[in-house]
């Protein structure tokens, strides 16, 4: 279903795909958005344990895309040095595929949410349980879960 990769001596390990998604803090999010144009958007993410876990609006063309279709794919920079005199970048990066959900059972929101104020906000996390329920009507939660991963690297 997921095509192998062409340059396979430039594929990271799991550890490594694992490592870079858990130690960066944004990435892109791709969806299929209005009138069949692809939709990009850069955001905050958590991930644990085969799933990644972002927060949204309630209203906006992420929410309704994902809506939409569910088949999502979201990729993380963890490097991206160019190199000029020879011509090259030495980069590495992820890639994952899934299926994104909107979360409707509140415990799983909650837990989602305080799993992202760990993540961001570590020295204020009474505070945010505080934004968590002050802002839970305006807030939703997403979950990717993945069905499929890679990594790729030119060092």
């Amino acid at each position: 279903m997921f095509r192998p990769m062409r340059r396979f001596k430039n594929e990271l390990n799991d550890e490594e795909v694992d490592r870079i998604l858990m130690s960066n803090t944004s990435g892109v999010l791709a969806v299929m958005g209005d009138d069949g144009y692809p939709y990009a958007i850069p955001l905050s993410y958590g991930y644990v344990g085969q799933h990644l876990y972002f927060h949204s609006a309630n209203e906006g063309h992420k929410i309704d895309a994902i809506r939409n279709h569910e088949k999502v794919s979201f990729c993380v920079i963890d490097q991206d040095d160019v190199v000029q005199e020879t011509f090259t970048t030495h980069y590495r990066s992820v890639i994952v595929f899934g299926k994104a959900k909107i979360i409707t059972d509140d415990i799983e929101k909650e837990k989602a949410l305080e799993f992202l104020v760990k993540k961001y906000s570590p020295d204020f996390i009474e505070k945010g349980g505080r934004e968590i329920k002050d802002a839970w009507n305006q807030v939703s939660v997403i979950e990717l879960i993945i069905e499929h991963k890679s990594g790729k690297s030119n060092n």
